[in-house]
């Protein structure tokens, strides 16, 4: 698929650490728990890290008790891009950035007491918070 935003390898691990790189290019997952937008509750709007795609408001996050930040809805549906993830044998559905294809968690539909059901859960180091 071609991206707005398009880089070779190289090119994205001169723009982010190790860390950033194997979660947003690899498809990598920080460990739970220690993530340092988990805790997060101030008004404001997440982006994309690797690009600064908008991709939700903190108005839909909740604390789902996964250890990642989760959200029930992106903030558009052309936010974000969803894609069947059948590795470590599940079948699961990957959330990217849709405009720098970037992963950035996976969205579960597991969360009855949110106003989707649905379960955006995303790693903190593939965003960045910006306070409104």
């Amino acid at each position: 698929m071609t991206y707005e935003v398009s880089k070779t390898d190289e090119q994205w691990r001169t723009e982010l650490d190790p860390a950033e790189f194997a979660v947003l290019r690899q498809a990598a997952t920080e460990r739970a728990w220690t993530g340092e937008l988990l805790d997060e509750s101030r008004v404001g709007v997440y982006r994309c890290r690797a690009c600064g795609n908008e991709l939700f408001r903190s108005e839909t996050k909740f604390d789902s008790h996964c250890g990642w930040p989760s959200f029930y809805s992106p903030l558009a549906g052309d936010r974000v891009e969803l894609i069947e993830d059948r590795t470590h044998g599940m079948v699961r559905t990957e959330v990217r950035c849709a405009r720098c294809g970037s992963h950035l968690g996976h969205v579960f539909d597991d969360a009855p007491q949110t106003p989707t059901g649905d379960r955006f859960c995303m790693n903190s180091v593939s965003l960045t918070f910006e306070e409104a």
